[in-house]
């Protein structure tokens, strides 16, 4: 079943609050209050639909930071959230609403940390999702950088988490093993293999759905995965030598 038409159709907007649950509230009005008494909500379901609902308005904070919308954005992110055609209108308004609207993307980051507060996984993957999203016209300009890092500052994310995540983007051949594994060039292989275990168990695409991954955006971790296991391959080669 898609998270989609649940989000626009008001089942997570009277539990929400905050500028999200208003975000969202504008849209549905008194739908919201009507489903109070009618609806039996899922934890595991709006725990999915509030990560698209925050990737929608992010999204749309993130298109204009540089000052235009390009059309690759706009493409991105429907595929990256993978809105069925049925859908699309409903979740443009959404993200045209949080486009236009005067509000920073600060109050929504917060909300999404302190909703997320205990599941880091599920903010890392956001973060990792805004940088595709600024990748697809190209190139992330210094105003999405900058972005995208007080997001992840916002949500209580490790300078060493940031930089694996964006190290992670890189191309097999580029990519820096130690940076995306969280280590020095001095540490053990041992001390490595740690991180790169614990890097490994909390990345799983299994383990991020079962915390609220919408399945709909499995596919930018897998390859986040896959960079995670190609780092440790790197090491071993150049311990090795």
């Amino acid at each position: 079943m898609s998270i989609w038409g649940s989000i626009f159709g008001g089942i997570i907007g009277f539990s929400l609050g905050g500028p999200l649950g208003a975000l969202l509230g504008s849209f549905v009005g008194n739908k919201i209050s009507s489903t109070r008494n009618s609806r039996k909500y899922n934890k595991f379901q709006n725990n999915q639909q509030v990560f698209a609902l925050s990737l929608i308005i992010l999204s749309a904070k993130l298109s204009k930071v540089d000052g235009h919308v390009s059309k690759e954005e706009l493409n991105a992110i429907r595929e990256k959230l993978n809105i069925p055609e049925n859908e699309i209108d409903q979740v443009s308004k959404i993200f045209n609403k949080a486009k236009e609207e005067p509000h920073s993307f600060e109050p929504y980051a917060k909300q999404i940390s302190e909703i997320y507060f205990n599941n880091k996984n599920l903010l890392e993957e956001v973060v990792n999702i805004l940088f595709y999203i600024a990748e697809s016209d190209g190139t992330v300009s210094s105003a999405e950088l900058k972005m995208i890092k007080k997001i992840a500052f916002i949500f209580g994310l490790s300078d060493f988490q940031f930089k694996s995540i964006l190290e992670s983007r890189k191309s097999d051949g580029e990519l820096n093993p130690y940076i995306v594994l969280g280590s020095l060039p001095d540490d053990s292989l041992n001390e490595i293999r740690k991180k790169y275990i614990k890097l490994s168990k909390a990345n799983h695409p299994d383990l991020l759905i079962s915390k609220g991954l919408p399945e709909e955006v499995i596919n930018e971790s897998k390859k986040k995965m896959r960079a995670i296991n190609s780092a440790w391959d790197k090491v071993q080669k150049l311990r090795a030598n």
